[in-house]
């Protein structure tokens, strides 16, 4: 199912908190994020899980075929960004290059964008492992605003 902007959010946050819900488990996604954490100096993005009860009822207002857990999901301006769309949507929240990165790669049909992200996705734990517990990946000191527990 390619990658959408799903209806607005019923509640949410701030147009200046967006959050990004990954999987708390999987090896990639926790260092994706770590990633992400390291270039956003501003500290503009927030983080939970996927499994929180923040995440899982995020999760419970999909389309049932986009609740298996296996994507990213971004909550900004009131709005649900899932799959490559919300990885790109989180890039260019980074701003400079890499917001310059994400918008060229949005150019790219989600169907195409999408396909790319489901192999990885179906593929994580595979070739990334898992965690043993859901942890949230710390943001240095003195850069905005901290992971929320």
């Amino acid at each position: 199912m390619p990658s959408k902007l799903l209806q607005p959010a019923s509640e949410g946050n701030s147009a200046n908190d967006p959050t990004l819900y990954f999987d708390g488990v999987c090896n990639l996604c926790h260092h994706a994020v770590g990633w992400i954490i390291r270039r956003d100096r501003l500290g503009i993005i927030r983080y939970q899980t996927l499994q929180s009860e923040e995440g899982q009822a995020l999760l419970h207002k999909l389309p049932a075929a986009d609740r298996k857990g296996d994507t990213v999901l971004l909550l900004f301006r009131g709005r649900i960004y899932t799959h490559s769309s919300a990885s790109l949507q989180s890039m260019i929240l980074l701003g400079g290059t890499w917001a310059i990165l994400g918008r060229a790669c949005l150019l790219v049909p989600a169907g195409l964008r999408d396909s790319l992200y489901h192999w990885i996705a179906a593929n994580r734990y595979r070739w990334f492992g898992q965690r043993e517990t859901c942890t949230l990946p710390v943001r240095p000191e003195g850069r905005g605003k901290r992971p929320q527990p």
